[in-house]
């Protein structure tokens, strides 16, 4: 299995259907069955940072799979008590607008809708990232970024549809924080990362030394793959609960179907590919965190397809055309 992986990979690059590609990582039931790394043009947040030879070490922005991982440590929070259940209203954590508090619509905005994407707020993501014009970008550079998201213009009703947002994701990372008494960066470092034995870990934060919960995280490939472990164990890692199982369950209970087809639950993607059921997180440049339950098995794949519209294309050729018939 090793070797049909190993050599499927290199002969998906020489034909040249994994452009960008900078690592894959696969696990099965604790056994490591493909470590691939190459090099490449790459940037963290943005920033240049050259051509560069990847290796186990090597931190990767995960970009937009830092919403997933936001998930897992809302959970553990929401177990400890420190942050509202789902149906809480939204705008009640958040005594600081009261104006908001007060329009009859918003007011209806739960935790739940921002779990899930559903906030009925204006918000565009579809314009390149290096631009005002992106919300995500206009939210970092705003004052007030939690102001920012929820002051947006309504535009549907809460919960009614799926809508990409990572503004969502903000408002969860605040709640984490402010629950937790420290920032988010380093509760997560405390609850989730050293319990998996993470240490090398960036989080990137905006002009307002806020981590990005929507987008910051930089992780190996293998510490990424890691995290999909854990959530393949029911949140539980090496005899510790770390994540409580029914939080795991609950995350990744399809609720809402994205424009393109795919369910989505807690900041999770649902979806099926070549006949597997998987769970997955997925990150702007081709990031992708994929946890395939019935096969045991976790895929952490990092590429530099930064803003291009086929980006998806590496990961899902790599996937579907490499990866999956090789587990069989």
């Amino acid at each position: 299995m090793r070797t049909e992986l190993r050599d499927g990979v290199a002969e998906a690059l020489r034909d040249g259907r994994l452009a960008g590609l900078h690592a894959a990582v696969v696990v099965r039931d604790g056994e490591t069955l493909l470590e691939h790394y190459g090099a490449g043009t790459d940037f963290c947040w943005g920033l240049p940072l050259g051509v560069v030879e990847f290796g186990p070490e090597t931190l990767h922005d995960l970009r937009s799979v830092t919403k997933s991982i936001t998930a897992l440590l809302y959970g553990i929070a929401l177990g400890a008590g420190r942050v509202p259940s789902p149906e809480q209203p939204l705008l009640g954590q958040f005594p600081e607008y009261p104006d908001l508090a007060a329009d009859p619509e918003r007011s209806r905005l739960t935790v739940e809708h921002a779990l899930t994407m559903s906030l009925g707020l204006e918000w565009r993501e579809d314009v390149p990232y290096d631009s005002p014009a992106n919300a995500e970008i206009a939210m970092e550079l705003a004052p007030d970024r939690y102001r920012y998201v929820l002051e947006r213009p309504i535009v549907a009703p809460p919960g009614d549809q799926w809508h990409y947002c990572g503004g969502a994701s903000a408002l969860l990372g605040r709640l984490i924080a402010e629950g937790a008494g420290q920032p988010l960066a380093q509760y997560a470092r405390t609850v989730l990362f050293a319990p998996l034995g993470i240490h090398n870990v960036e989080w990137t934060v905006g002009v307002d030394g806020v981590a990005s919960a929507a987008s910051g995280l930089r992780l190996t490939p293998r510490d990424l793959a890691r995290i999909g472990e854990l959530v393949l164990a029911d949140g539980a890692w090496d005899g510790r609960q770390i994540v409580p199982a029914e939080w795991i369950r609950t995350m990744l209970r399809p609720r809402l179907e994205t424009t393109w087809g795919a369910h989505y639950g807690y900041q999770w993607y649902l979806e099926t590919v070549a006949d597997h059921r998987l769970a997955s997180g997925h990150g702007n440049g081709g990031q992708r965190l994929v946890v395939v339950p019935e096969l045991g098995v976790t895929v952490a794949i990092t590429a530099g397809n930064y803003d291009d519209p086929d980006q998806w294309q590496t990961s899902a050729t790599l996937l579907e055309h490499v990866i999956l018939p090789a587990l069989h």
